[in-house]
């Protein structure tokens, strides 16, 4: 039997690269994945066209505890927008047109996925 911990790991994952795949068929290049600063990560970054996208992704597989979008509080928005300023100051990108996008992803029983794309979401 796997840990609780384990299976949110798993489940977290499983959502990025549902979030991943949906993002290139929407034209989307991927920068990077899973970036670390601080105490902190941002999950994708990407480009739209010109626009450096900062984006996070929630994975749920029921609404028991609301939906995935729900638990991208103000905390953890004041928080990716830190990562964010250390990732653009970390790579000289002053003058780079960007945003926040959340992409909120539940996996049915039968592993079906569904996507809600919040773009410019905060």
């Amino acid at each position: 039997m796997e840990s609780p911990q384990k299976d949110r790991l798993s489940l977290g994952k499983t959502g990025e690269e549902a979030a991943v795949r949906y993002l290139k068929k929407k034209g989307y290049k991927i920068v990077e994945r899973g970036f670390r600063l601080l105490r902190g990560e941002i999950d994708i970054l990407a480009y739209d066209r010109t626009t450096l996208v900062f984006a996070e992704v929630k994975t749920r597989t029921s609404l028991a505890f609301g939906f995935p979008e729900e638990s991208v509080t103000p905390a953890k928005q004041a928080q990716i927008r830190k990562i964010a300023q250390g990732y653009l100051a970390k790579h000289r990108l002053e003058n780079v047109p960007c945003r926040f996008d959340v992409l909120s992803v539940m996996i049915a029983n039968d592993r079906q996925v569904m996507i809600r794309h919040f773009e410019n979401a905060f």
